[in-house]
């Protein structure tokens, strides 16, 4: 990059138009130095987010299974299928193995390995997907705490941020207004004035 003091020939004479395009030259030159620096800066944000991003989903979510196939056939505990697509257990142990190899009677099992057998196809019982959560509450708590925090801001900014009630508020100013608009009759056909009994002086 040039300097400045090269730009201008000494042995021309300087000149208003010289001094102009001068600065002209130096304006483009930092203006793209500039945008050289900000692309650079953009690069570099954008890598450390990435290798961030990165680095707190492997430290993070260490425990999450592997990717889900969506299109092999998926588990689903809802109330209209009452058959799912694929078991609860797909690996099953060894104690899951010899129940499930059990020949015999359903009658001759008991109630605890008639509900092992059947946690191996489902993982919720038509019971436990109909009973309600106790979610409402949290919702009403947190709508309770948002009304509450809105009142005390409210009540706060009555007191000292906003200024007093302008006197025009007053009943004695208000009876006062409505006393002359009743005087200049204001919309005596259809509006306000229309409403008042002037013979008899009271509302119609």
């Amino acid at each position: 990059m040039r300097s400045s003091t090269t730009l201008i020939n000494s042995t021309e004479p300087i000149t208003f138009f010289t001094i102009l395009a001068t600065s002209k030259q130096i304006s483009q030159m930092l203006h793209l130095t500039k945008v050289c620096v900000g692309c650079l800066l953009s690069r570099r944000a954008v890598l450390a987010l990435t290798n961030s991003g990165a680095r707190m989903s492997s430290h993070d979510h260490h425990e999450v299974s592997n990717n889900l196939d969506v299109s092999q056939p998926m588990y689903s505990a809802r109330v209209d299928t009452p058959l799912p697509d694929r078991p609860w257990k797909d690996v099953l142990d060894s104690t899951d193995k010899s129940l499930k190899q059990e020949k015999g009677p359903w009658t001759a099992l008991s109630k605890e390995e008639k509900i092992a057998l059947y946690r191996l196809k489902f993982n919720h019982t038509y019971p436990e997907m109909k009973r309600p959560s106790h979610e409402w509450k949290t919702v009403i708590g947190g709508m309770f705490i948002f009304f509450g925090i809105t009142g005390l801001l409210v009540f706060w900014q009555c007191h000292y941020v906003y200024p007093p009630q302008p006197h025009t508020f007053g009943e004695e100013w208000q009876a006062k207004q409505i006393q002359r608009m009743l005087d200049m009759r204001i919309n005596p056909i259809e509006g306000f004035s229309a409403q008042w009994d002037y013979k008899n002086k009271q509302w119609k």
